[in-house]
């Protein structure tokens, strides 16, 4: 598939979502349209929220955030250096709505989504760090989830705070001054960070109800019928035991091995 995500279709899939929580008198047409018009405006004092977007990315490490936060409301930006179509894990290119010029100088959220080989170009990337650095040194909420967590690191948005990421390479977040915890979602103070993939979900849920209520989280997590039942226990190291974490850990110890490399030099750079 090679046509880019339109954001347009993205949102109107989230007012779709969206409207059935409010259930309307839809016998009028015209109050129907009027219903679904609403719901894909985005209201002027709407949160702020810049996603980083890059190629070699994972997919769903965005699409999960972005999904709950278009439910929300919220002003998203997918944000990159410019608006060339990046790669991602499932070949489906995404286009920057923003470039690093133009997306504002204080942010509401700051999101960094997890990558392949992409993360660690991130994190040897000094534009992309300064970037993140400047962005983050205002925004009210400074966030990841999976490897996004290294490339934050990276940018020195971690240095003295409790976080996580994809569990093959958080133990490398210590070496860019970040204590890591083994959790699905570690807030401290206002960064929040995820861990691997589908804990984007989660993460994008928690700060939802952080910034709108409880409530208004809850009705997102419905609307979305999150509710995960896996068919095997085997999503943690601990579930998958001790023979399944060696052979997934030796299949990648080349990319991973790329990634210690790229948090060691960031650790240089950081002083730490």
């Amino acid at each position: 598939m090679t046509d880019t995500i339109d954001r347009r279709a993205l949102l109107t899939l989230g007012a779709l979502l969206a409207a059935s929580a409010a259930v309307p008198d839809f016998a009028n047409a015209e109050t129907l349209e009027e219903h679904m018009r609403s719901m894909m405006e985005i209201p002027k004092d709407a949160p702020k929220v810049a996603m980083l977007i890059y190629p070699k990315m994972v997919a769903l490490d965005l699409i999960g955030p972005m999904t709950v936060f278009t439910l929300m409301r919220f002003d998203v930006q997918l944000v990159w250096k410019d608006k060339t179509p990046v790669s991602t894990d499932v070949r489906i290119p995404f286009t920057a709505t923003q470039t690093f010029d133009e997306c504002p100088k204080d942010l509401d959220v700051l999101f960094v989504p997890g990558g392949i080989l992409g993360t660690v170009d991130c994190m040897n990337d000094l534009d992309v760090c300064a970037f993140l650095a400047d962005r983050g040194s205002r925004a009210k909420w400074v966030t990841s989830v999976c490897t996004g967590g290294l490339i934050i690191a990276a940018a020195g948005l971690l240095k003295g705070y409790d976080a996580t990421a994809y569990w093959p390479v958080a133990d490398l977040l210590p070496l860019m001054g970040a204590r890591h915890v083994d959790k699905r979602v570690v807030r401290d103070r206002n960064r929040m960070t995820g861990g691997g993939v589908t804990a984007g979900i989660d993460f994008a849920l928690t700060l939802a109800a952080e910034m709108r209520g409880e409530e208004a989280a809850r009705r997102a997590q419905l609307i979305i019928e999150y509710s995960p039942e896996p068919p095997f226990a085997n999503g943690t190291p601990r579930e998958a035991g001790p023979e399944r974490v060696a052979a997934t850990l030796e299949r990648r110890k080349g990319m991973d091995g790329r990634a210690r490399v790229a948090a060691e030099a960031a650790g240089k750079r950081l002083g730490i």
